[in-house]
């Protein structure tokens, strides 16, 4: 007798196990300038990326001492929407600020 075995339903051919792969994530990142007050980047953090306080002075201060630091991970679209979003803040207030994203 020929049992023939399908296999499950939940289980994915390898064809389109690659097709479902999690998709690129960003690093949303703050760049140093000689302008923007300290304050301001903390308010930064805090108002869009949702940083208490006391870790937004620690990456505000990683930004004045190295240059750089990563604010958030993020998918594309959420991450073009907040360097966007701290570009046009920073605009209002006629800071210089610069935010980038970078793939993962």
């Amino acid at each position: 007798m020929n049992i023939v075995t399908r296999p499950l339903e939940t289980e994915l051919p390898k064809e389109e196990e690659k097709l479902t792969e999690k998709p690129p994530m960003y690093e949303v990142c703050l760049l140093n300038d000689d302008y923007t007050p300290m304050e301001f980047v903390i308010i930064v953090l805090q108002k869009f990326f949702a940083m208490k306080k006391e870790n937004a002075t620690q990456i505000m201060l990683k930004v004045h001492r190295e240059g750089r630091a990563v604010c958030g991970v993020y998918s594309k679209d959420i991450a073009a929407s907040k360097v966007s979003a701290v570009l046009d803040f920073a605009k209002v207030y006629q800071h210089p600020l610069q935010c980038v994203m970078e793939k993962k």
